[in-house]
């Protein structure tokens, strides 16, 4: 899952998102990283022995750690399947409607909280965690928030400037599984990356990953937020690897950060109000008075990310595939609104970006484009644009004024108000 508030550990970390324990949430990491962005699984039938395997070989674990860290993975943890204590949080979430248009939130119950009965005769849960900060991009929080002022600009949150990482992780997370199979035999197991009802936050946290931040990500004392998570579960009765304790202290500076307020409180969070949810995982109109605290942000939000203290320890990502694909580094909002769907398409190639399709791109990159047409000259440190720049974004916009989505066709019209000078 990707560590984004969305989902986003993102919404992910989402999105990659999962909501859990007392202070449900759900990426990528990431809402990425962390929402349920994919359905694919790869699975191995679980044994229905009511006595589970017993590992016993002294070197299992080192060889499972060495071969985690060969395939790139920055952590593994193994936790068992009881989150009993995890399922009042989740309900009561769900209960106030944190989840919004999540419907698969709540569609499998508590099943979410009860990996042996997702997946029977399951016993324990290897978990990952996996580093996704990208080697060829200079990054830091000032030049992130730098680009959030830059109005003609669109931003993409970082996990989702490469390539999937479904893909990565899946791929990964079977060769681990078929390297524990030389040491052990053949066992049963299945593999998860965001692709079903799983706490995974809870499981990282239980299995010593880190701890849950108040913007409800994971967090490590030694790699900060910017990581995916994945999980194998396994019909063998597992080492517990021991939980860590919380270090998130006083500090508020996420939630209070928040363009949206989303973080309604600590450890809580309104996925209605986030930008990660609002750009990614929901369909429809995106409120009107959330709008203009979107910015030009088009897909995810890395803010509660950024400004957490703990991730000026983040590591960049060994792997050549979270290397940020240029066209999504630092793109201009006009050539954006010129892409048909077949550019689309293209350019979005192996990134989790097309998930979301066309339309729903427009509809965010023409929001980004109402607000950038919005600036007030007069207000005090405002970047607006220049004539010749409003006049070819208003004509940009213009062209979709007629798409067959009424969702788009009504934020296009939204954004043209926001000129003065609207086209009739």
């Amino acid at each position: 899952m990707a560590q984004t508030i969305l989902m986003g550990q993102g919404m992910r970390h989402g999105l990659g998102m999962t909501f859990v324990g007392p202070q449900p949430f759900g990426r990528a990491q990431g809402l990425g990283s962390s929402y349920n962005l994919c359905v694919n699984t790869t699975h191995h039938s679980l044994s229905d022995s009511s006595s589970p395997k017993v590992v016993k070989p002294a070197d299992l674990w080192a060889s499972l750690q060495q071969a985690a860290l060969d395939l790139g993975f920055s952590q593994i943890g193994v936790t068992g399947v009881n989150l009993s204590e995890a399922e009042p949080g989740l309900l009561a979430w769900l209960e106030a409607g944190f989840h919004g248009s999540m419907n698969y939130m709540a569609s499998h119950g508590l099943k979410r909280a009860r990996p042996a009965e997702l997946v029977p005769g399951t016993v324990s849960v290897i978990t990952v965690r996996l580093n996704y900060l990208p080697q060829n991009q200079a990054l830091s929080p000032e030049l992130e928030m730098q680009s959030l002022q830059q109005p003609q600009q669109g931003v993409v949150s970082v996990y989702a400037r490469g390539r999937d990482y479904h893909k990565v992780l899946r791929s990964r997370l079977q060769l681990l599984q078929e390297k524990m199979a030389h040491v052990v035999g053949p066992f049963g197991h299945r593999v998860f990356t965001d692709s079903a009802p799983v706490m995974e936050a809870e499981l990282s946290v239980r299995s010593g990953q880190g701890w849950r931040g108040k913007n409800t990500l994971v967090l490590n004392r030694d790699a900060g937020s910017f990581f995916f998570l994945g999980e194998l579960f396994v019909d063998l009765a597992l080492e517990a690897t021991p939980d860590t304790s919380g270090h998130c202290g006083h500090c508020t500076a996420c939630l209070d950060l928040c363009p949206t307020q989303a973080i309604v409180a600590p450890y809580q969070l309104d996925a209605r109000r986030c930008i990660s949810y609002l750009t990614i995982e929901h369909a429809g109109p995106i409120p009107e008075a959330l709008r203009p605290l979107i910015g030009n942000r088009i897909y995810g939000c890395d803010d509660c990310q950024w400004v957490c203290p703990w991730n000026k320890y983040a590591k960049r990502s060994t792997l050549p595939d979270f290397d940020a694909r240029k066209p999504l580094v630092t793109p201009q909002l006009i050539d954006l609104l010129n892409w048909d769907e077949v550019t689309f398409l293209k350019m979005t190639e192996g990134s989790a970006i097309r998930r979301i399709g066309h339309a729903r791109w427009l509809r965010n990159v023409a929001l980004a484009a109402g607000n950038a047409l919005a600036i007030d000259p007069q207000k005090p440190g405002a970047l607006p644009l220049k004539a010749e720049e409003s006049s070819s974004l208003i004509q940009a916009l213009a062209q979709w004024r007629s798409h067959p989505d009424p969702v788009v066709q009504e934020q296009v019209q939204w954004s043209l108000k926001q000129a003065k000078n609207e086209p009739t």
